[in-house]
């Protein structure tokens, strides 16, 4: 009997074009609308904020520069690539990207968990000079980004756009924003109100010239606080004892 009803459907362009709508639609009902009744899909994680001005700034130079050609940030949970860069990715860590710098293709090491890894001054040489620092890499140079200062006049409205996707920037975030990218690469910077604004933030100077804000200064605070928000080995911890 069922043989015949599978003959009847299968045989049937029209039936079975109605039947594969019918059934599409109500797995797409069920995956869907319980989407519409949650705010956000993202769990919220301790330690990740949004970007200072600095960040921003060197997060938009990384993009203009096309690093994300050769650089994923984003380490899978894979065996191999949790051994070598550390704790996989959680959505969180990126929940204030616009674009994210999520993917799989690498022609050189996943920067996901980079911050901190090296050096101001290593990270300034890999800019300048990769295979000063690498011998074997095919990376091109950014000399000219030690060059190139900064104007930090229109970072307020930058912070403020950001707000109007969802980005949590207060209006004494967005009031700062001027100062707060001039002195966290500022040796005589409110460095304290910069953390207690965007705790965790990396502060100092970055590219060795401290009379000038430069995008080398920019790029190197970004790549610094890659990886460096979130406390995984609290989470590793917590893992263990269940």
């Amino acid at each position: 009997m069922s043989l015949i009803k599978h003959k009847l459907i299968e045989t049937n362009v029209s039936l079975m074009t109605v039947l594969v709508l019918v059934t599409v639609s109500i797995g797409g009902i069920v995956e869907l609308v319980p989407l519409f009744t949650i705010e956000s899909t993202i769990e919220e994680v301790d330690g990740v904020r949004p970007y200072t001005p600095l960040e921003l700034a060197g997060r938009n130079i990384y993009i203009r520069e096309g690093c994300y050609n050769c650089h994923s940030q984003m380490v899978r949970p894979f065996r191999d690539e949790v051994e070598r860069y550390g704790h996989y990715s959680i959505a969180a860590e990126s929940m204030y990207d616009h674009p994210f710098q999520w993917g799989s293709k690498r022609t050189g090491p996943d920067l996901a968990r980079v911050g901190g890894k090296y050096s101001n001054d290593w990270q300034v040489l890999h800019l300048m000079d990769p295979r000063a620092v690498v011998p074997e890499s095919i990376m091109p140079a950014y000399p000219w980004l030690a060059d190139r200062t900064i104007d930090p006049s229109d970072i307020a409205d930058h912070l403020t756009s950001l707000t109007y996707v969802g980005v949590p920037y207060t209006q004494e975030m967005i009031a700062e924003a001027q100062a707060d990218m001039k002195g966290q690469a500022d040796p005589d910077g409110d460095w304290d109100a910069i953390q207690a604004r965007y705790p965790g933030a990396v502060v100092g100077d970055f590219d060795g010239d401290p009379a000038r804000l430069t995008e080398m200064d920019a790029l190197v605070a970004y790549l610094q606080m890659l990886g460096t928000l979130v406390d995984f080995s609290q989470y590793d911890a917590d893992a263990l004892r269940q």
